[in-house]
């Protein structure tokens, strides 16, 4: 229960190589990906942690190897965090920018199919603003966690609706 099968240096490496390889697949998926998830987004990031889980830890069963391999995600997730916060490039690498979705009323095609945002997504962005036409909207984002930002037309101030739960649909 206690006794290492594999050094601790090993499942400290392991599992630090295993995070940034997630990290960066996760990153090529798309800000669509992570920041709402369907049913089989999650099905994928749940069937990830169980394939990864052995590539950590090295078959080492251990309640050690597995306090060892937790600390490093977390540790490896404190230490992205603060770089990313110091480092702009990194946080870009990471992060992404957002993304401009529609301005001044008419939709970018070319981001929407890049970010495989679906036209039904921005226009229930809308109606929670209380905008049921697409000219009276001055941008919409797609944010970096995912979310879609509205901006009308004539505010004041930058006023902005975001959406954290997208709907079950089929694919």
């Amino acid at each position: 229960m206690f006794g290492l099968t594999t050094p601790w240096w090993e499942i400290i490496l392991r599992t630090a190589t295993v995070y940034v390889v997630v990290l960066v697949l996760l990153r090529v998926a798309g800000k669509r990906e992570l920041g709402q998830m369907s049913p089989v987004d999650l099905v994928v990031i749940l069937v990830i942690a169980n394939a990864v889980q052995n590539a950590m830890t090295g078959g080492d069963n251990s309640l050690i190897g597995g306090v060892i391999a937790a600390s490093t995600l977390v540790g490896m997730n404190l230490v992205f965090a603060r770089i990313g916060h110091r480092i702009p490039v990194i946080q870009h690498l990471f992060e992404g920018e957002p993304t401009l979705l529609l301005k001044d009323g008419k939709l970018i095609e070319k981001a929407v199919r890049d970010e495989n945002v679906d036209l039904e997504e921005i226009k229930m962005a809308a109606r929670e603003h209380g905008i049921e036409d697409f000219a009276e909207i001055s941008a919409a984002y797609l944010e970096r966690d995912g979310s879609i930002s509205i901006i009308p037309k004539g505010a004041r101030r930058r006023s902005v609706a975001r959406r954290h739960i997208r709907q079950f649909r089929q694919r």
